[in-house]
């Protein structure tokens, strides 16, 4: 629990401990001016009146005509108590399907009642970064926001330039060229934002964006943020909610830029410290072959949390030869495409929190993992698939016992990137591939062909 100068109920506070330097909940930060290093969102739970049962919150169900019990960010707005009612914004997010799917799980081997799909492709841009968006642009709100800006590989500009209209904020988004599906990328223009191709990869856009946002003073709205991270917790708070309240043992999430692993295991630090829950469920992240970071960080470098004090000359080293090889990340799930995740060092946090591990799945495994969910469940984007392909590792090698029950988080809608989808299976790229049949215009050739 945080003890804290700030007498307000929440803070925010640097992450490094040999810093720890703590600020107002008013400012508009996306790194701490003191040492540079990522913030916290804090509370002061003695300030707020958080139930006393986690059960409690289902009973905002029965009040879903308010706005914000409506919300599946803001029905539980006691543990992410940063701003008062009247900045919170929502356009009903967190409407979310937490999928019990038998069929998956059989065809992964598991026990077929173990295995939910947490499907969060039903937010209103159709993806997860709708519940960071809600409670980021309540704090824009808060701290009178006129203008904001985001880098992205495709969901986050669709999620900001959404937010964005409908707060009344201008908005850019950086994304890289060439390096966006144009399902997302054609959200983000037709929700009105200014929308500027960077020549380089997104983290050359997200370099960017932070340089632009702190010389125009525009309100960042990437990961870095830490409010963004607060709405972002609450996608477990759902799946707890649909398991009656229940722990599962794994949560399963792909990889990137790190902030929803961060979130995860924060929400549920906060959770135990609360006594809202008895234990901490393990938590897995799967990055893509072709942007490993993680991966390669954790498993083979043996970086750590280490209680805050991070190696930080193992990150600069393994970057620094980023840099000399030129490398640029390249994986067919664009929304995990990224090399120097910025929420690294509190995802190492959540690997300590949650007793985590770090799996890195091929382009391969993630197409056909893709494939069996949108035959047997209700489809994602190819990031989302990584989880699947990634359970089945974990199952592979033991990790995951086919008994234990585990939510995969899929992130967002089939249709952010259906080229990848319709090149899949139009084209035979794989063994689940379902290709269409071509038919001549004949009722008696028509017929022979249904099976």
């Amino acid at each position: 629990m945080s003890l804290s100068k700030h007498t307000d109920a929440a803070f925010q506070k640097c992450i490094n401990p040999d810093c720890a330097a703590e600020f107002d909940r008013g400012q508009a930060l996306f790194k701490c001016p003191e040492c540079g290093e990522l913030l916290d969102t804090q509370y002061n739970w003695d300030k707020i009146a958080v139930p006393k049962k986690l059960r409690n919150f289902g009973q905002r169900w029965a009040t879903r005509d308010s706005p914000l019990d409506f919300s599946g960010v803001w029905r539980f707005r006691e543990l992410l108590d940063f701003c008062p009612d009247e900045h919170k914004v929502t356009i009903g997010e967190g409407q979310t399907v937490l999928q019990q799917n038998c069929a998956v799980a059989q065809h992964l081997g598991m026990k077929a009642d173990r295995l939910y799909l947490q499907y969060e492709g039903l937010n209103p841009s159709g993806s997860f970064k709708d519940n960071g968006m809600a409670a980021a642009f309540s704090h824009a709100m808060m701290v009178g926001a006129k203008s904001c800006a985001c880098a992205s590989t495709g969901n986050t500009s669709a999620s900001v330039a959404l937010y964005a209209h409908s707060c009344g904020l201008k908005c850019t988004v950086f994304v890289g060229s060439g390096r966006i599906a144009f399902g997302k990328l054609s959200q983000a223009m037709d929700y009105g934002a200014q929308t500027i191709q960077i020549l380089g990869d997104f983290d050359d856009c997200m370099r960017q964006v932070q340089s632009v946002c702190s010389r125009l003073s525009l309100y960042l709205l990437n990961s870095l943020n830490p409010f963004r991270l607060e709405g972002q917790k609450t996608i477990m708070y759902r799946i707890l909610e649909g398991l009656g309240w229940q722990v599962p043992d794994w949560i399963v999430v792909p990889g990137g830029n790190l902030g929803n692993s961060s979130a995860f295991g924060k929400a549920f630090l906060e959770l135990k410290q609360l006594g809202l829950i008895e234990r901490i469920p393990r938590l897995a992240i799967v990055n893509a072959t072709g942007a490993d970071t993680l991966t390669d960080l954790v498993n083979n470098k043996k970086l750590v949390w280490n209680e805050g004090k991070v190696d930080q000359a193992i990150i600069d080293d393994y970057y620094a030869d980023l840099t000399a090889r030129n490398f640029s990340p390249r994986t067919c799930a664009s929304a995990i495409e990224i090399a120097r995740p910025v929420n690294l060092k509190k995802c190492l946090r959540s690997i300590d929190v949650c007793n985590g591990v770090v799996r890195a799945v091929t382009d391969e495994e993630i197409v056909d993992a893709k494939a069996i969910i949108g035959k047997y469940g209700l489809g994602c984007e190819p990031a989302s698939a990584a989880t699947i392909a990634g359970l089945k590792h974990l199952l592979d090698e033991g990790i995951v016992e086919k008994d234990e029950r585990v939510a995969c988080v899929l992130t967002g809608h089939p249709l952010k990137d259906p080229n990848l989808t319709v090149g899949y299976h139009k084209d035979r790229q794989g063994k689940f591939s379902n290709p269409p049949v071509e038919a001549p215009n004949d009722l008696e050739e028509i017929i022979k062909l249904i099976r």
